[in-house]
């Protein structure tokens, strides 16, 4: 079964959350998922738009059997009358973030109002359209929770880009690219390199310092701060060893340890 729910983002931080632990545990409610469900979140304004889909690993958790997440929480009365029900996991599948997940083009597709409730998606215009276009092939000009053109601040020679504490820049994404290139930073992967035409000017950015520490007026310097790093390295250097997760040097060596003596 495929279902649509809705996520506010002034309530929690659902991006840091993903970003850290892969899965968030999610109120349940009355509704009868299953494991092995799909499950696509659409985040309400100010993006209006689906961005994460999900695989339903676990059902009926008591709050006593999930991970205590008050830190991603912004509001605190929120978080505390989340703690009676029943519990699902949703294990992160992919994070997108393209103009054809607007809500405008889904009730063009098929969807009748911004989603509430959970909705339960049946096979027909609606699935079809958004399992064709949940994809980074599409993906917009923009990261999530973008920020405006007239944020950019500019000090003498030097860009840097003014963010809050959870937002993100394409210009910053495209500075970072411009000034690293395309290769992954710690592996050295190039996706057009690998791929072909199908991976050109594919990567991911990884954020140096995290983005949940980040201080309101912090001001990024992409040249410092930023660099590209294909999905593999980026989900390693949020796995956590003791607690603690690898720094960009820490994963180097691991790998370079890894891969010597396969080169001998």
């Amino acid at each position: 079964m495929n279902w649509i729910i809705s996520a506010n983002s002034k309530m929690y931080d659902h991006s840091s959350s993903f970003e850290h632990y892969g899965f968030i545990d999610w109120r349940q409610g009355n509704t009868k998922y299953e494991v092995g469900d799909t499950v696509y979140i659409y985040c309400t304004r100010p993006l209006m738009m689906l961005q994460y889909k999900c695989k339903v690993e676990r059902i009926d958790l008591d709050f006593e059997q999930i991970r205590d997440d008050e830190e991603y929480w912004y509001d605190k009365e929120e978080y505390q009358k989340s703690k009676g029900g029943k519990y699902m996991t949703l294990r992160l599948v992919e994070q997108i973030s393209n103009n054809y997940m607007k809500l405008d083009n889904l009730k063009a597709n098929g969807l009748k109002a911004a989603p509430q409730g959970p909705v339960k998606i049946k096979e027909g215009d609606l699935l079809s359209y958004i399992e064709k276009y949940f994809t980074d092939n599409y993906q917009s000009d923009y990261f999530p929770d973008m920020i405006s053109e007239d944020m950019l601040d500019y000090e003498g020679a030097q860009k840097r880009i003014l963010v809050n504490k959870y937002e993100r820049s394409s210009k910053a994404r495209e500075n970072a690219i411009r000034y690293h290139g395309l290769n992954c930073q710690i592996c050295g992967l190039n996706f057009k390199e690998m791929y072909g035409e199908i991976g050109e000017d594919f990567i991911h950015i990884h954020h140096l310092i995290p983005i949940h520490e980040i201080g309101s007026n912090y001001k990024i310097n992409y040249k410092k701060d930023l660099i590209p790093v294909c999905p593999n390295c980026h989900s390693m250097l949020h796995r956590q060893i003791n607690g603690k997760e690898l720094n960009v040097a820490e994963l180097k060596k691991m790998i370079n340890k890894i891969m010597l003596p396969n080169l001998r």
